[in-house]
């Protein structure tokens, strides 16, 4: 008996290890090349500066002809769905419940605010421009959240079409090219309003979209002002899971009414994102274990981002035209001018 239990105890554990050493031969091709570009790509930024994220998409983007070798092919599929998903969750250690909770309502209601009035603007323009709705909801939610990274979330639980990988590529050049020029161009924004520290850190952490550039430009100005406008961003991130969960519900009905099937309940990668806030907010998580852990989040979504990059040819992108970037363009401004309404009539961050 205790001999037949054991049989049954390794039966998955080892029934799992036989599926992954048949994959791996067939996805290791196309992620060892996807993890190359994120290498290059990143010792180019430490050393050079720039985003990595653009950089990554844009030398994936040279190399497109592998999205059509059949050795490479299910590597690079793997790497834009399945290394992204585990990127996005790994977000999750980077936040904490005392964060959001020491911000005060304030900071709280302005964000909220803003995320939902910045989608909600990107449907409604994208409607008056002629673009798909779908365009309009994901450059809103990205441009709100956090950038590239809610692109890549979000872009994960749309419905797939021929023009979605396009669309995901299209936003995420869009809201890295705005973040960087925002990094630059804010704290001077800052400083011709004269705005407080804590006033600054709300205005920084609440409109530049990537985290990485919030923390550039917050801590440009001052160390406090880089804490806040840290805390501000990392509230913003929070808001992905209730994104993420509004956009699956939106897109279930429409299946329905379209009677295309089921759609799949709560993404896993969105419930490891939320176990990882409460496990991290509890103090379970060495400070060594979640700055490894965000390395690897980065690492993983830089990878991901050159198979999209991969995936995706120059002709493709030049048939979009103009709207889409005046579409992204806008939502930026709005958001700017959303955030500053809070602060300056409202006197968020005072």
């Amino acid at each position: 008996m205790i001999l037949e239990r054991g049989k049954q105890a390794l039966h998955w554990p080892l029934g799992f290890a036989k599926g992954a050493m048949t994959t791996l031969p067939k996805v290791g091709q196309g992620v060892l090349i996807c993890i190359t570009i994120a290498l290059a790509t990143t010792f180019i930024a430490d050393h050079y500066g720039g985003p990595t994220l653009l950089y990554a998409l844009l030398f994936g983007m040279s190399l497109h002809f592998l999205s059509e070798d059949e050795r490479c092919m299910a590597g690079i599929d793997f790497a834009a769905r399945s290394i992204l998903r585990l990127g996005v969750a790994l977000l999750g250690v980077r936040i904490t419940i005392e964060q959001v909770t020491e911000l005060g309502i304030g900071p709280v209601v302005t964000v909220v605010a803003g995320v939902a009035l910045t989608i909600l603007l990107g449907v409604l323009l994208a409607r008056l421009l002629g673009l798909h709705r779908d365009m309009g909801l994901l450059t809103g939610g990205s441009v709100a959240i956090c950038g590239a990274s809610a692109a890549l979330a979000l872009s994960a639980v749309m419905p797939r079409h021929e023009t979605s990988e396009r669309n995901t590529i299209l936003t995420v050049v869009g809201v890295t090219t705005l973040s960087t020029m925002a990094m630059v161009t804010y704290p001077l924004l800052v400083g011709v309003l004269g705005l407080s520290d804590n006033q600054s850190g709300v205005f920084l952490g609440g409109t530049i979209h990537d985290v990485a550039q919030v923390v550039g430009a917050g801590y440009m100005i001052s160390e406090s002002t880089g804490d806040v406008s840290t805390f501000v961003k990392l509230l913003r991130v929070a808001m992905l899971v209730p994104a993420v969960m509004g956009f699956m519900f939106l897109f279930r009905r429409a299946r329905r009414e379209e009677g295309s099937g089921k759609v799949p309940m709560l993404p896993g990668f969105l419930v490891a994102f939320v176990l990882l806030v409460v496990v991290n907010s509890l103090g379970l998580i060495p400070p060594l274990v979640t700055e490894g852990f965000t390395d690897l989040s980065r690492w993983c979504l830089v990878t991901a981002i050159a198979a999209l990059g991969i995936k995706t040819s120059f002709q493709k992108l030049a048939v979009v035209g103009w709207k889409p970037v005046i579409l992204m363009a806008a939502e930026t401004l709005f958001l700017l001018l959303v955030v500053l309404a809070f602060i300056l009539v409202g006197g968020v961050g005072s």
